[in-house]
């Protein structure tokens, strides 16, 4: 395995680091956007140097983040998030109350900035998207019924073809490419569908 596919978890000092909404801001700024530097943040969040200075040096402590090799001055310096991805245990794996409060900050954060970035692509004007790029996404939504082996066979296929995309096409830089969000969930749902001689109808969202 790859430094850029190594799967990190996250221990609680690291956890506690990353919950603030703010830190969680920063951090998904960095996976979306590339290095960035403590005024370039400030512009995009809203709050001062001093400010972003400061969680850049909480998330350095732990690792979660790093400066950028010969970039940058002593003035100004260049923070990008390290190569692979991260496991952000939920509340129930935390044995604390503490850890689990801050399991809940960082999660409940992510999760709210997924939705915001979902939102924001659903709702852009057609106008404001180069025409190239235009009806190049999809979100879609299918209902299925599985046994547990095979929702684990499928999780497989998914998570390799997730792999094998971060292979071809990591670092990849040219005046045609954009930084793509990748989205992939699958999950059991918790109410037990209503038993009945036919399968349950599939539904398909795209757009």
């Amino acid at each position: 395995m790859t430094n850029e596919t190594q799967v990190r978890t996250l221990d609680a000092g690291a956890l506690k680091a990353l919950a603030h909404p703010l830190r969680v801001k920063i951090f998904d700024l960095l996976a979306a956007r590339g290095p960035q530097t403590a005024s370039s943040l400030a512009a995009l969040v809203g709050e001062t140097s001093g400010s972003t200075s400061y969680h850049l040096r909480a998330l350095a402590a732990h690792d979660l983040i790093q400066e950028v090799e010969g970039r940058g001055t002593a003035r100004e310096r260049w923070w990008e998030r390290p190569k692979g991805r991260i496991d952000v245990p939920g509340p129930d794996e935390m044995t604390s109350p503490a850890n689990r409060a801050a399991a809940q900050i960082v999660n409940a954060e992510f999760f709210r900035l997924r939705h915001e970035t979902l939102m924001a692509y659903v709702n852009r004007p057609q106008a404001d998207v180069p025409e190239e790029w235009r009806d190049t996404g999809v979100i879609m939504t299918t209902h299925l019924d599985l046994t547990p082996e095979q929702t684990v066979s499928l999780r497989d296929e998914l998570e390799a073809i997730v792999e094998r995309s971060i292979e071809r096409y990591r670092g990849q830089t040219g005046p045609d490419v954009r930084r793509v969000s990748l989205r992939t969930e699958l999950f059991d749902l918790s109410t037990p569908s209503t038993a009945s001689s036919a399968p349950a109808a599939d539904m398909e969202e795209e757009s």
